[in-house]
């Protein structure tokens, strides 16, 4: 079977036709595709399913793990969310069979576990994030650029932007105007690092002022105790003490929000793909256990659980490609 790596959420959206999908609904409420498949149990699922990777999927890895262990038993289910960047080693060792990454896995990940086993690992996307950067709830900016986030978060600005430091120059007025711009971010073990750090500052560098968090949940709580601050983590993670604030790529476009219709239509500059890596040697069926939590994660029932969690459900036609690649 041929293993396929997905790059973008664009990429994806592309692929099942549906990157022009556009609903007034849609900024709404968010509703699961009803042509998603219901989830059918089966008989004799058992055994133990270890999870190790993304503390942005850690949540939602949860969620899943408790609704599936209900149906079954005798499954038990071990979660582990340090980073999306212990996945691979982890999948590559064995000591997990689910590798949950907020990122697609690096070459030289891929190469590794390659190396190991003699195929590539699968990736298999399980639900759509709109990586969010988070303002204090009562900081009255509304939107920014990609450029400007440059020139905030990172000491190289690769972007060409200028060095920002405090809220005036962002056009905030009034007395946070010449407050220094605080700013939280994640470690580098974790993916949502490596996205930001790749799609915002251009593989660039970080400030050394970043005060690097071991959580999404700590960077929003940083957030949300500080007006004059600034940070970013996975849409799921936002609470009512931040805004997540609209994006453009370059100053002076129109910023969108961080929607749903956004992402599906590929205007969020940071919509993204989230996974979870699988080894499935090509010719040869997965575990049962491994599958049928995978078939369920794809399902209308697991899918209205990434809504609960607050990040975005596949539509149909991405979950059937999803489904697919699983023998």
């Amino acid at each position: 079977m041929k293993r396929i790596f997905i790059r973008s959420v664009g990429t994806i959206l592309a692929l099942a036709g549906l990157v022009t999908l556009q609903s007034a609904a849609m900024a709404q409420a968010i509703q699961v595709d009803p042509k998603l498949p219901v989830y059918k149990g089966q008989g004799g699922v058992s055994g133990n399913l270890n999870s190790v990777g993304s503390d942005t999927l850690n949540n939602l890895m949860t969620y899943w793990s408790e609704k599936f262990r209900s149906k079954y038993p005798n499954v038990n289910i071990q979660v582990e969310g340090k980073g999306s960047s212990t996945a691979p080693p982890a999948l590559t060792s064995g000591t997990s069979q689910l590798g949950p990454m907020s990122r697609p896995m690096k070459p030289e990940e891929v190469k590794a576990f390659e190396d190991a086993y003699k195929y590539k690992p699968t990736a298999i996307g399980v639900a759509l994030d709109s990586l969010g950067v988070f303002v204090n709830k009562d900081n009255p900016i509304q939107s920014l650029s990609l450029e400007q986030l440059d020139g905030i978060f990172s000491k190289t600005r690769k972007s060409g932007s200028q060095d920002l430091t405090t809220w005036g120059q962002l056009g905030v007025k009034g007395a946070l105007a010449s407050k220094p711009i605080s700013i939280y971010g994640r470690n580098s073990a974790s993916g949502t690092y490596g996205f930001f750090k790749e799609h915002v500052l251009e593989k660039g560098d970080f400030k050394n002022s970043v005060k690097e968090q071991p959580g999404s949940a700590a960077v929003v709580s940083g957030v949300s105790g500080e007006l004059s601050s600034i940070g970013y983590s996975g849409i799921g993670y936002k609470t009512s003490g931040v805004k997540a604030l609209a994006l453009s790529h370059k100053n002076g476009q129109k910023a969108v929000e961080p929607n749903y219709a956004n992402v599906l239509a590929n205007k969020y500059p940071l919509g993204r793909m989230l996974y979870v890596y699988v080894a499935q040697a090509p010719g040869k069926p997965l575990s049962p256990v491994v599958k049928e939590f995978l078939k369920f994660v794809l399902s209308k029932e697991g899918q209205e659980i990434v809504v609960k969690d607050g990040y975005l459900p596949l539509p149909a036609k991405v979950a059937e490609k999803q489904a697919k690649l699983l023998n």
